[in-house]
């Protein structure tokens, strides 16, 4: 608890990434607060908050955020900052016997998945649906540990009508898609046989960054896999928190946006590391990490539509729907 003329104490708990560096150093100061920083795995981050909410401030999945909020569940509020994003076309992944190139060859298939709540996996089944049109419900699903088995959902599932998801306990998605029986995993990192290059398992696509790029191009979607969440408690007690965090978390994510694109001496050991950034630039302008809502609307109301399609959400929620009034609009000079 802080003092009267004390900074409010917040613990965050984030995963390790260079637009966060500047913050959890303190080199960025947080307006009104003093942060302690737990640097975790997400899937750490996303178990124990999610059960136990052990502290203020997290890094949070946007699937599991929006199907809490969908049912009712407010006792978080969002911050528009949006640490993790990814293109998940190259997060499908099939045997080298498979149908590398012809994502409809799923059709009526076996897919596995880690969660049905997994953010990745939401838009991976959108992109089945959606861009290739095959029938959730026609496709046997199988929900498990990615490289070790006995992975459970951490939050209750509700499914539409006609989709069955099965749980598997005994072995991992890997080792169940390396021994035939699965034709296709969707996840949010890639299994150990794709990892040890041994070409078992091999992108469904065999040139993703082609296909999501004009992906982007067409739909404006760069997808949003976290986003950073605040205890409802401490909002209600410190309105003014939850905006001191998002312009904190933005300018944080400013320098590192530099670093990507200093060339003097390179940040990151990236060979044309800022041609990369540069080239970045040039398919999602200037800001390629935006955070905010109106830079991310068409994004985020796809996401909520995919959930309010796959069960997640009972209820289709508006973006506004997510995030407090404090930041959903700033001052202009």
């Amino acid at each position: 608890m802080s003092g009267a003329g004390s900074p409010l104490r917040l613990t965050l708990a984030v995963n390790d990434s260079d637009q966060v560096r500047d913050l959890v150093t303190g080199r960025v100061p947080v307006d009104g607060a003093e942060l302690s920083c737990l640097l975790l795995p997400v899937e750490e981050i996303f178990f124990r908050f999610t059960k136990f909410r052990e502290w203020e401030v997290s890094e949070m999945s946007l699937g599991k955020y929006c199907a809490l909020r969908a049912r009712g569940d407010d006792s978080l509020v969002g911050i528009p900052v949006f640490l993790s994003r990814s293109f998940r076309h190259s997060g499908i992944f099939i045997r080298e016997d498979g149908p590398v190139d012809d994502p409809s060859a799923l059709a009526g298939g076996r897919i596995g998945i880690p969660e049905w709540t997994v953010t990745a996996t939401v838009y991976q089944r959108a992109l089945l649906q959606h861009e290739y049109g095959i029938d959730l419900a026609g496709v046997d699903w199988v929900q498990g540990g990615i490289n070790e088995p006995g992975r459970v959902e951490t939050l209750p599932v509700g499914l539409p009508a006609g989709v069955r998801v099965r749980p598997e306990r005994v072995r991992s998605l890997n080792q169940m898609l390396l021994d035939g029986d699965l034709d296709a995993i969707c996840v949010p990192h890639p299994p150990s046989a794709f990892e040890d290059r041994s070409g078992r398992i091999v992108q469904l696509f065999s040139d993703s960054r082609s296909v999501e790029e004009d992906y982007y191009n067409r739909t404006g979607i760069f997808p949003i896999m976290h986003l950073v969440v605040l205890r409802a408690d401490v909002h209600e007690r410190h309105p003014w928190a939850a905006m001191s965090l998002l312009k904190a978390f933005t300018e944080a994510k400013e320098r590192s946006l530099a670093r990507l694109l200093d060339p003097t001496a390179p940040h990151f050991p990236l060979p044309w590391g800022p041609e990369h950034a540069r080239a970045a630039e040039r398919v999602f302008g200037r800001d390629s990490w935006p955070y905010g809502i109106e830079p991310n609307r068409t994004t985020i109301e796809a996401f909520l539509r995919y959930s309010h399609e796959q069960g997640l959400a009972p209820r289709l929620l508006a973006p506004e729907d997510l995030f407090p009034p404090q930041v959903r609009e700033s001052f202009l000079v």
